[in-house]
């Protein structure tokens, strides 16, 4: 009886420590691009948000840089840094769309990096300008339709260093959302963990053109 007991506190020791998301403690990351003008046509819009101005011009934005483990991925992780200034915030909205999302970036994924937040900051662009990024993949100025395969074939055609396991694209409402892309911590393509690899099944997705 003493032995089952022992063995059910190591076992729930065991399981908590399992839970436990300490930063830097991660297996590799993925790259988050977001096709802009859909989530504007989705959301952006409705809120006023400053990444859906006409003269903004955004493309594939960076959503983010996630630190993820081979089956999950850790969130809101205890760190020692300091949160980003304003200014290391707002520097990122060129590719991000605002300083707001930055800032969120960093709380929810930056914090279980290892790294301070202009440490992140500078991996995530350096992860984000190592991907070439195809914007006419759709001629006109209306929405038209695409697959979710001919997106990424787009971006494996761009960079040819990149495999299918290494790429995955999602959608939301019925439209193109984000490409994903699995890299190392030092920031070389890999391949993805099968909870990443989740494909968009759509064979028509609404793909909204730069305005």
């Amino acid at each position: 009886m003493r032995r089952w007991i022992l063995g059910l506190i190591l076992s729930l020791v065991a399981d908590t420590s399992a839970g436990d998301d300490r930063t830097g403690m991660f297996d590799y990351y993925v790259l988050s691009l977001s096709w802009s003008p859909n989530w504007c046509a989705r959301t952006g819009i409705a809120r006023g948000s400053d990444q859906c101005a006409p003269d903004r011009g955004l493309g594939w934005s960076l959503h983010g840089l996630w630190p993820q483990y081979e089956t999950g991925w850790p969130s809101y992780c205890d760190t020692s840094f300091t949160s980003p200034t304003t200014l290391e915030a707002g520097e990122m909205a060129d590719i991000m769309g605002s300083a707001g999302l930055a800032r969120h970036e960093w709380t929810k994924h930056g914090t279980c990096s290892g790294l301070g937040a202009a440490g992140y900051f500078k991996a995530s662009r350096t992860a984000y300008n190592g991907i070439a990024r195809p914007f006419e993949m759709l001629s006109g100025n209306v929405a038209g339709q695409i697959s979710a395969a001919e997106v990424e074939d787009e971006f494996i055609k761009m960079n040819p260093h990149l495999k299918a396991e290494q790429v995955t694209v999602t959608c939301k409402s019925d439209q193109i959302q984000e490409v994903r892309i699995c890299l190392t911590k030092d920031l070389r393509p890999r391949d993805c963990g099968a909870d990443v690899m989740r494909d968009c099944t759509l064979k028509e997705a609404i793909f909204h053109p730069i305005p």
